[in-house]
């Protein structure tokens, strides 16, 4: 009786956890039979080859396949494939160089638009596998080898590829220094990434797989989202060690490609212009981020959004900056797009006190345009940070437009009076 792919999957992944490769390996040689644009399972075939100890066979595999990932517009897993085989003591040179020259900076090959192979339907139907068919595991492994090696079914690569996250900033001549400073990491089914309150040093890419996005709220675990293959997360680490404001767990398996600041600092050093191309990177990530999650910005749809977004004046700010003086007038709303504040309160002998930290995404100024006659605390700069201004005026005839709002703000106020 038939199953669905899906649950032929997790049988496979479970009985590789457990240690039976050669059932699993005929698990994905079987789907691999009834689904050659199973692109996945070529790659878990060459990682059974291994752990079954073929490794001349599990190498053949990887290069094969990882080409193939190149010119297929899949570079992500191809980046994988590269740190598998520097792990087993293979050079990947001309595949990284295929990469650079297909998905670098300027890469004329690099479009807004290109063809990708669908993903595989999870939800079809395939046949159960033979459960003799791991009871040769020789003939069982030459059989996976050539099915996974065996390319015909693919009878033209795209000839435009769409940029890949980070990568695409650099120039070619800098892909193999940032394949060796890339730190692979394959997770399994519950394994964290990121933890909630660590300081952020690392960025990852998600070349395969999936992860959850999840944070304490009131002693509760609140699922935020799921990120799926070629998803970048923890970028805010290209900035500054701010403490993470959620945990990302795997979820069955990923693959998963790390990139700390230190190694995108030596990486600027060599080309001092990636400098700038990075800032600008790292800088629209956040901004897309925070139009998506901003309760500010969620009324709107996205043209509206862009809208109210360019009447934002975008400030650079210093460590010790002063945004807003107690006592003052105010003069409008801030959102911290970048960087993180201080909040001051006097005490009675006129001494400021912190009270407060606020960080990415996060907004201040409110208070003084919504009845309080002046501004009730000040607010600080503690690292170098990215303001967006909104002047009080254009604030006032925002609220006033869109009840939504005004309780929201009116909510974050009376919250920040209690605290």
């Amino acid at each position: 009786m038939a199953i669905k792919l899906r649950d032929l999957k997790r049988e496979t992944q479970a009985l590789a956890r457990a240690g039976q490769f050669a059932a699993a390996l005929a698990g994905h040689e079987h789907m691999l039979a009834a689904n050659p644009l199973d692109y996945d399972s070529r790659r878990k075939i060459a990682d059974l080859l291994a752990r079954l100890g073929d490794q001349a066979a599990a190498i053949e595999v990887y290069r094969t396949v990882a080409m193939h990932d190149v010119r297929s517009g899949h570079p992500l897993p191809a980046l994988v494939t590269c740190k598998v085989l520097e792990s087993l003591g293979q050079r990947a040179d001309d595949i990284v160089a295929v990469m650079a020259r297909s998905y670098a900076h300027g890469s004329p090959a690099l479009g807004k638009f290109a063809a990708r192979q669908a993903p595989v339907d999870l939800n079809a139907d395939i046949e159960p596998v033979d459960p003799s068919a791991a009871a040769d595991v020789e003939a069982l492994s030459r059989r996976a080898q050539a099915r996974a090696m065996d390319l015909s079914v693919f009878v033209q690569y795209p000839e435009q590829f769409l940029p890949v996250p980070f990568f695409s900033e650099l120039p070619p001549a800098l892909f193999p220094s940032a394949l060796k400073m890339m730190r692979l990491i394959r997770g399994d089914d519950g394994d964290l990434v990121i933890r909630e309150g660590e300081p952020g040093r690392a960025f990852y890419l998600l070349a395969s797989g999936q992860v959850r996005v999840f944070a304490n709220a009131g002693g509760k675990v609140v699922e935020r989202s799921q990120l799926h293959d070629g998803a970048l997360f923890g970028e805010m680490a290209l900035y500054s060690e701010q403490p993470r404001t959620a945990s990302i767990g795997v979820l069955g398996e990923a693959d998963l490609l790390e990139i700390d600041r230190e190694s995108v600092s030596r990486l600027c050093a060599e080309v001092p212009a990636l400098t700038e191309r990075i800032e600008k990177f790292a800088r629209e990530r956040v901004l897309r981020n925070l139009l998506a999650s901003s309760p500010l910005f969620k009324p709107f749809d996205q043209k509206q959004q862009m809208d109210l977004l360019n009447r934002f004046e975008g400030h650079e700010v210093q460590p010790g900056t002063v945004l807003i003086r107690e006592g003052e007038p105010g003069k409008g709303l801030f959102v911290i797009l970048l960087g993180e504040v201080e909040v001051l309160k006097a005490d009675p002998s006129g001494e400021d006190r912190p009270v407060a930290r606020l960080g990415t995404g996060e907004l201040f100024g409110e208070m003084a345009l919504l009845g309080e006659p002046v501004t009730t605390a000040t607010v600080r700069a503690l690292a170098p940070t990215t303001i967006l201004f909104l002047g009080r005026d254009y604030f006032r005839r925002l609220v006033d437009a869109l009840p939504t709002l005004r309780r929201y703000f009116e909510a974050l106020a009376k919250q920040r009076r209690e605290a």
